[in-house]
């Protein structure tokens, strides 16, 4: 069934398609509105400045095309973008120099995955002068033990054992008033449901259980049950799930009135906001996904675009996804195959991981 963009693309003669075409790509070039003038240099046939204003006015009028402020130039609108990414864009391949960026951060035999995603970020964030989204897999072997340690008043250290061997610490804010029993009573809690049981499960699992049990279990050692094992679902230092790289390039390329966006972009990332929903979104379809603006409902993007692509296990199971944000004028037809490939590699390189 056709969208209304690919039915618009589809009802153009070939002058408006090139002058929607070349407009997007001189925005999407330089983040300026291109002027009519300029057309008249590049476009393939010899026309006029104002037939080519008399396009652009028409493209305005179908919404694919917008005039700022007083300038004379036009720029794409979200749809303008959206057909274009849709019906024209091509896509380059990943180049030698950026390949072997990414290729060289899967170096090194270090067991901690999340060094390894880390240093995915940053390169994809270098690379494509965006900010980088890594989403790390969770780690589904069953749980052995669980403890919880007291360093100070207001710090606290839960301890997970997995089965397979694997540990992660992590330093959190316990509640207020926590006492040594209430510590070892929240551990006896967990350590008695998590017997056999993955992370996952034991979320699902526990909830159900601190409502039967509610009677006998202390309400601080109920506080910090559940403020303990939320640390893995949201952040919790070098084990954080959403690995955010590349806030500088952002910031360094915003225009002043932009910059109160990217503040609460920013705010967004650090809250770790709606982790579950960016792994959907990425589920939601196989390979590479662009999210033009507000189509993103995902940390306030209103005038950012995200390229997500998730990546596979052994199984082929997603277990994770790794993305590029930036401004709606990304270059999509370069990050899109960089981000891909990236995908594909953290995907095998796990996968590999998994067989050891």
């Amino acid at each position: 069934m056709m969208n209304e963009g690919s039915r618009i693309l589809a009802e153009m003669n070939d002058r408006s398609r090139e002058v929607f075409r070349r407009v997007v790509e001189g925005y999407l070039d330089s983040g300026d509105p291109v002027g009519s003038r300029t057309l008249t240099r590049s476009m393939s046939e010899k026309v006029s400045a104002a037939t080519i204003r008399n396009v652009m006015q028409d493209l305005e009028y179908l919404g694919l095309l917008d005039s700022p402020h007083v300038s004379a130039g036009r720029i794409p609108t979200q749809l303008g973008l959206r057909m274009f990414v849709d019906g024209l864009m091509e896509v380059s391949t990943v180049s030698a120099a950026d390949r072997e960026r990414i290729d060289a951060t899967m170096g090194g035999n270090e067991p901690d995955v999340g060094s390894l995603l880390d240093r995915v970020g940053s390169a994809l964030s270098g690379i494509t002068r965006g900010a980088s989204l890594v989403l790390a897999p969770k780690h589904e072997a069953p749980i052995r033990h669980i403890e919880f340690v007291s360093l100070a008043a207001d710090r606290a250290l839960v301890v997970l054992v997995f089965a397979d061997g694997h540990v992660e610490n992590r330093v959190f804010r316990p509640p207020a008033g926590q006492t040594p029993s209430s510590l070892r009573e929240a551990a006896n809690f967990l350590n008695a449901l998590a017997e056999g049981r993955t992370l996952s499960e034991l979320r699902s699992h526990m909830g159900r259980e601190i409502a039967l049990r509610r009677q006998e279990l202390d309400g601080l050692a109920r506080e910090m049950v559940e403020s303990g094992m939320a640390l893995w679902e949201n952040e919790g230092g070098p084990y954080e799930r959403l690995i955010v790289r590349g806030r500088s390039n952002l910031v360094g390329a915003a225009e002043a009135e932009e910059l109160d966006r990217i503040r609460e972009l920013f705010d967004d990332l650090e809250r770790k906001r709606d982790i579950a929903d960016f792994l959907e979104l990425a589920e939601a379809g196989d390979g590479v996904r662009i999210f033009i603006g507000s189509e993103n409902k995902l940390f306030s993007l209103s005038g950012s675009s995200l390229v997500v692509s998730p990546y596979m296990n052994a199984d082929r199971k997603i277990i994770g996804a790794v993305g590029v944000i930036g401004p709606t004028r990304l270059n999509y037809g370069r990050i899109v195959p960089i981000v891909d490939y990236t995908a594909q590699l953290v995907g095998r390189l796990l996968s590999d991981r998994g067989k050891g």
